[in-house]
Parts: structure tokens; sequence; C-alpha cells
């Protein structure tokens, strides 16, 4: 069965995202989500007084909450070849011979070593969920980092949200923010919320993984 131009629909038509606006994700349902970028914290290396003191600051800050969170691991195949374009640069403009080759033997070391050795990184991320009343639905763990196709669907997709209620629940949202901001703090980890270019960036990799180990992001405009 041929597809027609009729029945064909665009890619951001399956997309859950509407627009990207002052650092928050809002989503076709009209929901509002903030992103945190969280630290690391290497916990094995803590001595266990430092260990059960986490414990008892991260149990708090879950009972504290009234509302859901998510933490999100991104993992992804790192990509040395923007690190690599500057030694090559540097190795360009060396004018010692020998310091030329050994820059020259530095780069294919690196290049075989990652290549090799398929070296991982992990972003850690938090995401805090804000839904207007009237469009509240039930919620629970399986919801993710993409928002609820079907919420979109069920409300069609298209309703408007006001200049004033956006602000009334960005106000809200940023507040639920502090709150997991503060928690985090508490045991020891430290967060950053995302702005618009970066939430572009992490949304972009998670629906095109293949052009985001390669480095590849959309151009933002200014």
């Amino acid at each position: 069965m041929e597809l027609t131009k009729k029945n064909s629909k665009s890619a951001q038509e399956f997309l859950p995202i509407k627009e990207i606006r002052d650092g928050i994700v809002i989503m076709k349902d009209n929901s509002l989500k903030a992103v945190l970028m969280a630290s690391s914290l290497n916990f094995a290396l803590k001595a266990t007084s430092e260990q059960d003191a986490i414990i008892f600051q991260y149990q708090n800050f879950l009972n504290s909450l009234d509302f859901s969170v998510q933490f999100f691991v991104q993992s992804r195949k790192l990509n040395i070849e923007p690190y690599l374009d500057v030694i090559r640069d540097i190795e360009k403009t060396q004018t010692n011979e020998l310091l030329k080759i050994q820059t020259r033997e530095y780069i294919d070391f690196v290049k075989n070593f990652v290549e090799v050795s398929s070296i991982v990184t992990k972003t850690f991320y938090v995401v805090v969920p804000f839904e207007p009343p009237v469009f509240e639905s039930v919620k629970g763990a399986t919801q993710t980092i993409f928002g609820s196709f079907l919420s979109s669907k069920k409300n069609g997709g298209e309703e408007t949200l006001s200049e004033k209620k956006f602000e009334e629940y960005r106000n809200q949202l940023w507040q639920r923010v502090d709150t997991v901001a503060e928690g985090l703090t508490r045991t020891g980890v430290k967060v950053a919320p995302l702005n618009n270019e970066e939430l572009i960036e992490l949304y972009y990799g998670l629906f095109n993984p293949g052009e985001s180990e390669k480095g590849t992001v959309p151009e933002i405009a200014k």
C-alpha cells in the first residue's frame, strides 16, 4: 500500500512536545516539565557513617514530596572527535618535527583506545512535572521523560495556553524545582536546570541517538 501525501504525517506530529520556552518544556496536553542536570555521587567511597547520612537525607527528601519526579540516566558512547579536531589543529601549528610526530601518535592512541574500550558517558537528570488541574490524569511509574502520548491525543493536542496561565503554572513548577534542588543538595547532589538550548539538544539526542553520538545537533536560532 503506497503512502500518499494525504495520509502521511510529519515526524513533528508524533512528538509530544509543543514548545520549549524559558527553560520549560510545554507538552501538547499543556503540562509543563523542567529538567535538571544532576551531579554524580561516588557512594561506594564514602565512609559507613556518611552513607547512612546520605540514605537518611534521601529518604527524607522522597517522603517530603507531594508530587512525582523522574530520575533519568542517559548513557551515550563517548564522542571524542571535537577533542581530536583541536589536537589536529595543534599538530598543524607544530614547527618541531619531533613534536608533530608525537602529537600524531597521541591522536592515534586516543582514537584507538576509545574505539577498543567502548567508553560510555553517563549524564543524570531529574524531570520535574506540573500538570494543570483541568488536565489532571493518573500518573504511574511508567511515565517517562517523553510525557504521555495518549494524554495529548485525548485532548486533541492543540489546546492553547494563555500567557497568564503559563506564568501561573511556571511559578508553581519552579516552586517544585526549588523543593527538589534543596532536597537533593542535602544528599550531596548538585543540580542545575537546563536552558532552552540545552533542552533542545537533550531531546534531539533522545529522538536521534545516532546523530547525537556523532555530535550532530540542530543549530539553535538566536
